[in-house]
């Protein structure tokens, strides 16, 4: 006897104590049999025990064969019936077949016969329960397919935070649930300089970072917040609080939130600092419905990032009018570049000593059909922030080196070019091949070549900087850092660096002569790049005073309005034909 046979469990319903002693002595050696003499006996064995077949008579007495099986199917679906009867009428056999009976046996029966039958009864009821098995199966791994397929598309793949689809839903439910005793805040949060480390480090380490951003949000937290990752470095917050409270709450959430943050992320032996941009807008005072509050929430975080970053702004009703004007602005500068709407403006740069013009540097001005000149102040950010300072960028410096060859050929002097560079630019893999090109293509010799570059920009990671500004180098240009003193450098930094010319942020020129401060911070700065060998550039030089000043500390070159505002490349040609007519140098000669 098997070991599968011995655990076949037979349930054998007859009134007559003859044939079940008959059943049960011909089966007991092979299964386990049970007997019942009436269907009621049978159906409450049923309800405490299973059986995988059950072998029945039509007539019990009382409830007859063909009403029991409806109630053993509907209690244990996978029993298998086989019916012994003395009715040999075809109908009784149609009957008890219409009610699920797997086999019908005339009585008086062949054991054979029966043991015949039951063999393939139990067949059939073992291949009912793999049936089973696997439908079970293929059920829970349906249920298991659909589970994950919704998370999925519910949730963000990188950080396994709720996405906006589920935020909005979220903020929807909890707009319609609020009671008039609490309040809904909704919160944009942005990741300040993401943009510089995921192209300095790469975006493996990147995402490592928005990772990691993702679970100190979510330790800061109360557990009862909502915390979802929208698209790039933005992160969304769904807070409730009571009503009369909610202000002083919010604030409490965000300077947790900053203080969480001043901890430096360590990001593949890299410590790396990331502030945070903060826009909060509040239900129902900014609005009664999700999509006006997430409106008004980015309103907000486009206003703190406005400021400059590592801050937090609640929305105010102007925002949204700003908003719609950067909205229109960003549409006319993609096409301002196709249109050939940006020209190139040129500011003389001055020896200190000597009072000569020595160079010049580019700079971008934007010159819109309609409006204008629109300031840098408002394009350049923007630029930055959609990428399109990538290929503006490109188009300034390839239009200065050619007009500076231009002039060099016309007899203007070997003046040297100043361009700057913004961070995404400073970021790109191909920037030195770039720069190759580009002197190639317009003949300027590398040597009159000076790129500018923000401390902001390359304080990122030390040895990925220090590489990146040798590889410009090497190709003969020279490297300034722009708006010294308003970065992040150390010292140990400085030093480091393959630079030439530190130039001085005009923030510090403008009060050098009346703050104590700041002409101490300059003669500093000054005698800092001169220990390190490096040139010294001051901007924004307004005044006579400021300039006999920056020559007593030992500045070497200087520009500023002072002597002329940045002009367009015919203007300067002027001043450059005035020039060789004039002496231009005396006026500004004899400082030292």
């Amino acid at each position: 006897m098997d070991a599968e046979n011995a655990r076949t469990r037979i349930l054998i319903v007859d009134d007559e104590q003859e044939v079940r002693s008959v059943l049960c002595s011909a089966l007991c050696d092979k299964y386990l049999c049970t007997e019942s003499g009436s269907a009621e006996d049978a159906l409450s064995l049923l309800q405490v025990e299973t059986f995988d077949l059950v072998i029945s008579d039509i007539n019990l007495g009382g409830m007859s064969g063909f009403e029991m099986i409806p109630h053993v199917l509907a209690s244990a679906p996978d029993t298998v019936v086989v019916m012994i009867s003395g009715q040999d009428m075809i109908e009784s056999a149609i009957e008890a077949l219409r009610l699920g009976v797997f086999d019908y046996i005339v009585k008086p029966f062949d054991l054979l016969h029966v043991e015949a039958a039951i063999e393939r009864a139990i067949t059939h009821h073992s291949l009912l329960q793999t049936k089973r098995r696997h439908e079970n199966h293929l059920e829970d791994m349906v249920k298991q397919s659909t589970a994950e397929l919704n998370h999925q598309a519910l949730h963000d793949a990188l950080t396994d935070l709720p996405n906006r689809v589920l935020f909005e839903d979220r903020l929807r439910q909890a707009l319609a649930h609020s009671e008039r005793r609490k309040n809904v805040a909704m919160i944009f949060l942005s990741l300040d300089r993401f943009k510089k480390v995921d192209d300095t480090l790469g975006h493996q380490l990147g995402n490592c970072l928005l990772r990691d951003a993702a679970k100190r949000l979510t330790s800061t937290l109360h557990k009862d917040a909502t915390i979802a990752r929208f698209e790039g470095d933005e992160f969304a917050l769904l807070l409730t609080y009571a009503a009369d409270s909610e202000i002083e709450a919010v604030i409490h959430t965000v300077h947790e939130i900053s203080e969480a943050f001043k901890v430096p992320f360590v990001l593949d032996d890299h410590e790396v600092f990331v502030t945070t941009s903060i826009g909060i807008s509040l239900y129902p005072d900014d609005g009664t419905d999700a999509a006006t509050l997430l409106k008004n929430a980015g309103a907000a975080l486009y206003r703190a990032k406005e400021k400059g970053g590592n801050n937090y702004q609640f929305y105010t009703a102007d925002m949204n009018v700003k908003a719609l004007k950067r909205l229109r602005l960003e549409g006319k500068l993609r096409r301002a570049l196709e249109r050939s709407e940006f020209e190139v403006h040129y500011q003389p740069q001055l020896d200190v000593r000597s009072g000569k013009v020595v160079g010049m540097e580019a700079l971008v001005r934007w010159r819109h059909p309609e409006q204008g000149l629109i300031s840098p102040i408002e394009f350049i950010p923007l630029a930055e922030d959609t990428g399109l300072i990538v290929s503006l960028g490109e188009w300034v410096l390839y239009t200065a080196c050619a007009q500076s060859k231009k002039w060099q050929e016309e007899g203007f002097g070997q003046l040297s070019l100043a361009v700057n560079l913004s961070a995404r630019q400073f970021h790109q893999s191909d920037l030195p091949s770039v720069i190759a090109r580009i002197l190639r293509e317009t003949g300027l010799d590398p040597h009159f070549l000076e790129l500018e570059l923000t401390e902001s920009s390359i304080m990122v990671n030390t040895e990925v900087t220090i590489q990146a500004l040798s590889d410009i180098k090497s190709i003969g240009v020279r490297v300034a850092l722009d708006d010294f003193g308003t970065g992040y450098s150390s010292l140990g930094y400085l030093k480091r660096l393959p630079i030439d010319v530190l130039k001085i942020d005009s923030s510090f020129v403008r009060d050098v002569t009346s703050n104590p401060d700041d002409a101490a911070l300059v003669l500093a700065i000054i005698t800092l790049a001169h220990n390190l060998r490096l040139l010294v550039t001051a901007e924004g030089v307004e005044t006579v005073e400021q300039l006999e000043l920056l020559a007593q500390l030992g500045c070497d070159m200087w520009q500023g309005y002072l002597f002329s505002k940045p002009l367009p490349a015919p203007a300067f040609r002027e001043f450059l034909t005035d020039r060789q007519h004039a002496n231009f140098e005396s006026t500004f000669a004899g400082f030292n």
